[in-house]
């Protein structure tokens, strides 16, 4: 089975599998203004708990953090008990049934997601990620 991360504007295909959105709100840049464009028949599942919280969201897009602190940051926040765990769950799902990981961004390069979707390797060393 496979993990999959795209945007989570990009329609439904067969082999999503269970589509996650991991964003910690659906909302504009401004982060209070909802998103018309995210609707709950975009995704299956919203898990904030595996997004990054706020103060880091605020840190890079609006504070100027650099990807590099970013993706530092997020991984010490993946690595705390209960989300590790989280992470865990995820990876052993993925390896029984397709997960596709949805965020806003267009390309997984500078996404949370292909941070995600690489922490649950580490889990599930057999699990094969694909990037859309």
């Amino acid at each position: 089975m496979s993990l999959y991360t795209k945007c989570i504007l990009y329609p439904r295909e067969a082999i999503d599998g269970i589509r996650v959105s991991v964003m910690s709100r659906h909302t504009l840049s401004d982060g209070i203004t909802p998103d018309a464009r995210i609707t709950k028949k975009l995704f299956d599942f919203h898990s904030q708990e595996l997004a990054p919280n706020p103060t880091l969201i605020g840190d890079y897009y609006k504070r100027g953090l650099s990807w590099e602190e970013f993706e530092k940051r997020y991984k010490t926040l993946l690595s705390e008990p209960a989300k590790a765990a989280a992470v865990r769950v995820l990876a052993q799902q993925a390896l029984l049934g397709d997960i596709t990981l949805l965020c806003i961004e267009e390309t997984p390069e500078k996404c949370h997601r292909r941070i995600l979707a690489e922490q649950c390797k580490i889990y599930a060393p057999l699990l094969k990620i694909i990037y859309k």
